[in-house]
């Protein structure tokens, strides 16, 4: 096995094992990964495979247009009854 000067050609320092934290458990020193095929975190995987419109026809397509929805129904509805002597002056709430 040749040393890495005579690969090189020239002088290289090289940092102790210790130093690196190579061969022991490090207590949060600075590890020095190097990986062949590093993974994207999240939101730059998502970008990077998001399906994309490539047809004209589905670029150029503009946005459905629906209906515009109904007036919702009210809340409260104040029912009368026919004899209002009988009938307290406020119908209880309902129970939800």
């Amino acid at each position: 096995m040749s040393s890495l000067s005579s690969m090189f050609g020239c002088g290289v320092v090289m940092a102790p094992p210790q130093a690196l934290g190579i061969g022991k458990r490090s207590d949060g020193g600075l590890t020095i990964v190097c990986s062949s095929r590093p993974q994207k975190k999240a939101i730059a995987h998502h970008m990077k495979t998001r399906p994309r419109k490539t047809q004209p026809w589905d670029i150029n397509r503009k946005p459905t247009v629906y209906d515009p929805m109904p007036p919702l129904p009210p809340d409260w509805t104040l029912v009368i009854p026919a004899d209002a002597s009988s009938a307290s002056a406020a119908p209880p709430p309902p129970s939800a």
